[in-house]
């Protein structure tokens, strides 16, 4: 393996270059490369700290009120972001055979925006609700029409002006008087079908992702601190496997003593290089 590195060289792109032309390269993607849409992360540079929902939280009326509140109007902006250059590369790279799979913690839904296929979300997707009794699960454009009825007036009061938050969040303080809608067929609560913090990532869902960097030659990973386990795991996997690991990311990560390539910066930027690299290597 090469020593790791954290700064950006044009010998580090090629050695990048080289290993998604001649291996089987599983990509796993963070909340880094959906800030160029307009969605914050939790722990980028420059980043607040941010106090996110755990599901234990949630499970209470007051912190399902405050979750839902501060998501309804959060919801607005994020499904309004749009894929940007960093997903339309790694799509680019999926549908030209460079990469083995996909796995993304991101809830965005930005990469199949953008063309990637069979991608496994690993925490879920926030366009989709599931109720927590019957199970049945719905689409959030639906809730949120609901929550609009529930709640008229709110959107139109609290546009402009409203700091966005990651994943779909928004920051307001006052959420006592949302009303919260229940599932429509049995009356149970409603839930993105997300990961919460302090919850599990489903079996089936941690099988497939281990099975993909179980068959890949390579992992690239993108925009990831990899600070939670359900991410870092996929790291050590490779590290236990003795594959390449090959990280592209603003800021320190969990895996940096385990990466073969460690570039700093702009997630985007280096993607868009790196598809310009393979572009006319392939020319």
């Amino acid at each position: 393996m090469h020593p790791a590195a954290s700064t950006r060289n044009d010998a580090q792109l090629d050695e990048i270059a080289t290993v998604l032309a001649e291996a089987n390269v599983a990509a796993l993607t963070g909340a880094g490369i959906s800030t160029d849409s307009g969605i914050p992360d939790y722990r980028g540079p420059g980043s607040p700290p941010r106090a996110p929902m755990t599901f234990q939280e949630f499970l209470t009326p007051h912190g399902r009120q405050r979750y839902w509140a501060r998501s309804f109007v959060g919801w607005q902006r994020m499904s309004g972001a749009v894929p940007n250059a960093g997903h339309r590369a790694v799509a680019h790279l999926g549908a030209n055979g460079l990469l083995a799979g996909l796995i993304t913690q991101n809830v965005d839904g930005l990469h199949q925006r953008a063309g990637s296929t069979d991608v496994i979300d690993l925490h879920g997707r926030i366009d989709q609700v599931i109720c927590l009794r019957c199970a049945r699960p719905s689409s959030r454009l639906g809730y949120q029409t609901l929550l609009a009825g529930l709640n008229p007036g709110l959107s139109r009061d609290l546009q402009g002006g409203v700091e966005a938050a990651p994943d779909g969040d928004a920051v307001i303080d006052d959420t006592a008087s949302f009303v919260v809608g229940d599932c429509e067929y049995c009356g149970g609560v409603l839930k993105p079908d997300v990961v919460f913090f302090g919850e599990s990532v489903p079996p089936a869902t941690v099988r497939a992702a281990t099975d993909l960097v179980d068959s890949a030659a390579a992992l690239l990973v993108l925009g990831s601190s990899l600070t939670v386990y359900s991410g870092r795991r996929f790291a050590r996997q490779a590290a236990q496997r003795g594959i390449p690991i090959l990280v592209i990311n603003r800021g320190p990560t969990r895996a940096d003593e385990l990466a073969t390539i460690r570039i700093e910066g702009s997630i985007t930027g280096v993607l868009t290089d790196l598809a310009a690299k393979l572009a006319g290597s392939a020319a």
